[in-house]
């Protein structure tokens, strides 16, 4: 029996993605679960399992096309599984369940404890769910939701099996109206732009179409800036012991498997201001006119690249040393290059920072990172003559390395002085390397 395998409805209002790699040919003999493309959406990467066993006779898709739901992907041969031909795969998640849905870590929560890292219930995992139509058939029958189930599969696919232990386990924490809104797109306002003029009548122009990260970035910077009345504070930190304290250990912690950088002790740096200012590890909830404040620090970080701004999440920073970290972070900043990060290291982000200097640049104001209310901006330090007081307490004038920052943040929930502060907080922390093992 031949059937055709279709897009799948991928949930989360998205609706197109870009292929980037195909893992099987027509003549390949596959069975149920194997993984058969990779999908990028402007959300993440996913990987699309088989619906069942059989021999692909076409494949109709190739590595940079743009496909839409519903699209013929695959073509079977072989006996098809009942749910293989439903265009609409991803249903289960929508479909009411025994148990309520599951909180999305990248929006904002009532409850003051981190996820734990082994379990998928509680990680803010949403989007697309690798598993095949008998499985999500039985999570319907079982009314248990993919979302929170801890994969076991290959690629993080979800079992029958992983169904069937979770729906012993019993359901999990409902979502707020607010983090359902912060969890997905379908709720973005759209953004209304005025008709553009033909620009081909006054010479050559080149078109390309917006896609995956970039539509991703665009969208939640509107988003961001529409919502947030942003403010910047701007100030230099004295990074001289800090530049040779990174000197020193960087071998080591190379050796280790990670890259020591300023980021590591910024992120570290943060942390502490924001446990004595936790008004910029929030989220405002206008809606029900609350603040949420957030009992772990999960800090983002913004790495440039080749598909554009990844912001991946440094999880449990206060709870890291400066090694691990460093080690995390790079685990991080490679997968983000290499097209390889997953959806759950986009996701719990409380605070923000963006590392302009790593490509020369100053002062700058960064857009804050919706739902989040603040974001640290870091400018690329350089030797500059400062004035200090000598040993006899007389002013002389000294080349210290100076490091700009700059400070972003929601002016609904915080005021300046409130700034300036958390300001101060993080440069006495960073001009004093000691500092950061003593508030850790």
């Amino acid at each position: 029996m031949t059937v055709e395998f279709k897009l799948p409805d991928l949930g989360e209002g998205i609706h197109e993605g870009e292929i980037v790699e195909v893992f099987v040919k027509a003549g390949d003999a596959v069975t149920e679960g194997a993984p058969l493309f990779e999908v990028e959406t402007d959300k993440a990467v996913t990987a699309i399992p088989s619906p069942h066993t059989g021999t692909i006779t076409d494949v109709r898709i190739a590595a940079g096309d743009t496909v839409h739901v519903g699209d013929v992907m695959i073509v079977f041969e072989g006996e098809a599984i009942a749910d293989a031909t439903e265009p609409k795969v991803a249903s289960a998640e929508k479909e009411p369940s025994s148990g309520p849905a599951p909180v999305d870590a990248g929006a904002v929560r009532p409850t003051v404890q981190a996820a734990p890292p082994d379990t998928r219930q509680n990680d803010g995992r949403r989007g697309p769910v690798p598993a095949s139509p008998a499985t999500r058939r039985l999570a319907r029958e079982l009314g248990v939701d993919l979302h929170a189930v801890h994969p076991s599969g290959p690629q993080g696919l979800v079992t029958a099996e992983d169904v069937r232990r979770h729906a012993e386990s019993g359901p999990v924490a409902p979502e707020t109206p607010l983090e359902a809104e912060a969890a997905g797109t379908e709720l973005t306002p759209p953004v209304v732009s005025p008709d553009l003029p033909d620009f081909s009548q006054w010479g050559p122009v080149a078109v390309e179409p917006l896609r995956s990260v970039r539509k991703a970035t665009a969208r939640q910077m509107a988003l961001a800036w529409s919502q947030i009345p942003h403010v910047a504070n701007q100030g230099e930190v004295d990074v001289t012991a800090l530049e040779a304290l990174r000197k020193r250990h960087a071998p080591r912690v190379k050796d280790e498997g990670g890259r020591l950088t300023l980021t590591v002790f910024a992120a570290k740096a943060a942390v502490a201001a924001l446990k004595r200012f936790p008004h910029f590890n929030a989220s405002l909830d206008m809606a029900g006119e609350r603040i949420i404040f957030k009992n772990y620090y999960h800090v983002g970080v913004a790495v440039d690249s080749p598909r554009g701004l990844i912001v991946p999440v440094l999880r449990d920073v206060d709870r890291k040393s400066i090694c691990e970290l460093a080690v995390a972070f790079q685990g991080l900043v490679t997968r983000a290059r290499e097209g390889k990060t997953g959806l759950d290291e986009l996701q719990g982000g409380t605070f923000t920072i963006t590392n302009a200097g790593a490509v020369g640049g100053g002062h700058f104001s960064p857009i804050i990172n919706f739902p989040q209310v603040a974001i640290l901006g870091l400018g690329r330090a350089a030797l500059k003559p400062v004035v200090r007081p000598n040993a006899n307490g007389e002013p002389e004038i000294v080349p210290r390395l100076m490091m700009p920052l700059v400070l972003s943040f929601d002016h609904r929930i915080a005021d300046g002085a409130d700034a300036i502060r958390m300001m101060q907080t993080m440069v006495a922390t960073l001009e004093d390397p000691e500092a950061m093992v003593l508030n850790f």
